[in-house]
């Protein structure tokens, strides 16, 4: 891979890393409380059932959202590691050893598998 396109994966892997670090600073700064200190009630009850069901959803989704983010920044991360350590083998399938596709790459740039593996992957026909 050509030092202009590794410099730009670099440059889109940093800004994809700073998003998802907001994101998740967003996730800290509004549900870190919980429910009783976010009403200034010193219940933990909601005053409802239906509040109730409604603020564990809430809850549950705000905690899967994150989830997701930790997981995309623990790929990004990855992807960072690769690249400053190898960056001439930044690009490369970890199953059959072939290049990426630089339009996946462009896509995704914290892709780990071409497109033929991860279909393969994705239909559970082996890794």
């Amino acid at each position: 891979m050509d030092k202009k396109r590794v410099e730009l994966l670099e440059r889109r892997l940093l800004e994809e890393r700073e998003q998802v670090l907001k994101e998740l600073g967003f996730f800290d700064e509004n549900y870190h409380d919980t429910t009783r200190t976010a009403s200034g009630d010193l219940s933990a009850y909601s005053f409802h059932m239906a509040d109730q069901g409604t603020d564990a959803m809430e809850r549950e989704k705000a905690f899967l959202f994150a989830s997701q983010e930790g997981r995309q920044l623990y790929q990004i991360d990855s992807a960072l590691r690769r690249l400053y350590k190898e960056p001439e083998g930044f690009g490369n399938c970890e199953l059959c050893g072939e290049r990426i596709a630089w339009e996946r790459l462009e896509a995704l740039p914290y892709a780990t598998l071409c497109v033929a593996c991860k279909a393969r992957e994705e239909n559970g026909r082996g890794i």
